[in-house]
This record gives structure tokens, C-alpha cells and sequence, in this order.
């Protein structure tokens, strides 16, 4: 039985976009149909992993 989903996000983007990226990552649960079906039977978490590009 799955009891909780831990979703970790790796962007990569320049640091100026961070503070956008941050509040997306924030909200995005509410507009994902995945999250809003299983929301009531799984604990689900985020964590978003900022990475700057390659140079």
C-alpha cells in the first residue's frame, strides 16, 4: 500500500529565474490532475532542487 509520494524536481536555470521558479513549484500542486485525485489518500510532498546551467 502507498502511503506517501515524495516528488523532488531538478531544474536547471539561471539564478534570477530561482525566486519564479520557487512560487511555481509552490502551486503547481493545485493545478496537477495526478495531485488533485490522490491528494485525499496519499501525504504527497515537493522539493524543488535549483541547479545553475553549464557553462
Amino acid at each position: 500500500m502507498i502511503r506517501r509520494i515524495h516528488v523532488r524536481m531538478r531544474l536547471k536555470a539561471d539564478e534570477h529565474q530561482w525566486e519564479t521558479a520557487s512560487r511555481v513549484q509552490g502551486i503547481f500542486a493545485d493545478k496537477c490532475p495526478v495531485y488533485r485525485s490522490l491528494k485525499a489518500a496519499i501525504t504527497m510532498t515537493t522539493e524543488l532542487i535549483l541547479e545553475s546551467p553549464a557553462a
